[in-house]
């Protein structure tokens, strides 16, 4: 029974859980990146804009100071916890009756033999991620200023 606990332990794939967990990290980045394009995007259309009424017109949020927020994973986390229990036992017993009669003896023996084997499995897991806010790359904020100073003068 040792060795299949053994041959359990060998055959959990943790390589595999990691190298998942990594794939999955950088996709949820360029999704992440990808969302904040697309909202700065949305920020420096003039159309979804406003207009102050001080007689420049429409201008888009962006030209307002609106900036979209970028996000990046700075942690993962992958915790799994495995337990393995096995128990065996054996039981051996043997039973007799003896029996007498004036010029007869008997005597009856019962033997029986059995073994239990017991293994039981759990398992739990948990992933946590950190994400925090952080500024937008150079080149972009410099491409947004110059925009804006381009449309405001």
């Amino acid at each position: 029974m040792p060795n299949r606990v053994l041959t359990e332990l060998q055959q959990a794939p943790l390589a595999e859980m990691v190298q998942k967990l990594g794939i999955a990290i950088a996709q949820a980045q360029l999704a992440l990146d990808r969302n904040s394009a697309e909202i700065a995007r949305l920020l420096a259309d003039s159309e979804g804009g406003i207009d102050l009424n001080d007689g420049v017109g429409t201008r888009s949020l962006m030209e307002l100071g609106f900036a979209p927020t970028f996000y990046h994973i700075s942690e993962a986390t992958v915790e799994a916890r495995v337990a393995f229990t096995s128990s065996e036992s054996e039981q051996f017993s043997i039973g007799a009756a003896i029996g007498v009669n004036v010029g007869f003896f008997a005597a009856a023996v019962n033997a029986s033999y059995s073994a239990k084997y017991s293994f039981d499995a759990s398992a739990s897991s948990s992933i946590s991620a950190r994400f925090v806010s952080i500024p937008p790359p150079g080149v972009f904020s410099e491409l947004l200023r110059s925009t804006v100073r381009s449309r405001t003068t």
